[in-house]
């Protein structure tokens, strides 16, 4: 008993020493998978938990009628290390964010205003949508192609949760149409046609 009060002192000193309570990033320092570097606990401040670029309506006039404004840890280096991040979504009437996937996360969405159609495609094939109202929530699994589109007469607001400070970004159709992926390689692995694939590149600005 008594060498156990004698090292108890020791083992608190021990553990409390070894437990970091965040790592605010450094963005100077290089991304890794395991996140960006901690800035120096003396430089951290109160407005590195604080983050309000998520307040503005994003802009949606572009070719799917629709904004995304992230808060991952570029926008927002206090989430580095947590394992989440959000996002706000803008949809005008008829604004579609085309299907696409994150590959580092999955993703919880909630419907603040408007109406929102939203979906995803499961690796069986399956396909799960549900049109969704003001204070409806919606999760899409890792790594899967899902979408959302607004299909009221008013423009819809929602926010995306993700369990990861930097859950990645790919859209399929911009993967496609926007890259230097080769027509005629889009055409074997896709079956388009290929008038509609050289379509399909004009508009969004692919090339090859």
């Amino acid at each position: 008993m008594f060498h156990i009060l004698f090292l108890l002192p020791l083992l608190l000193s021990t553990s409390h020493a070894s437990v970091n309570d965040f790592c605010v990033a450094d963005l100077k320092g290089p991304d890794s998978p395991a996140g960006y570097p901690c800035k120096p606990p003396v430089k951290v401040t109160t407005h590195d938990f604080v983050y309000a670029g998520l307040a503005a309506e994003g802009s949606t006039s572009n070719i799917i009628n629709a904004a995304v404004t992230p808060a991952f840890v570029a926008q927002f280096p206090g989430l580095n290390g947590l394992g989440l991040s959000a996002a706000r979504l803008d949809i005008a009437p008829g604004g579609v964010i085309p299907l696409h996937t994150h590959p580092g996360a999955s993703e919880l969405l909630i419907v603040t205003e408007g109406l929102v159609n939203a979906g995803f495609i499961a690796s069986d094939n399956s396909v799960y949508v549900k049109k969704l109202s003001k204070g409806q929530l919606f999760i899409f699994p890792q790594g899967l192609l899902h979408f959302q589109l607004s299909y009221g007469k008013s423009k819809a607001v929602a926010y995306a949760v993700f369990s990861s400070s930097n859950p990645g970004l790919q859209i399929l159709d911009f993967a496609l149409f926007a890259s230097n992926f080769s027509s005629s390689l889009i055409t074997q692995t896709t079956f388009l046609d290929p008038e509609q694939v050289k379509k399909l590149k004009s508009v969004l600005g692919g090339s090859g």
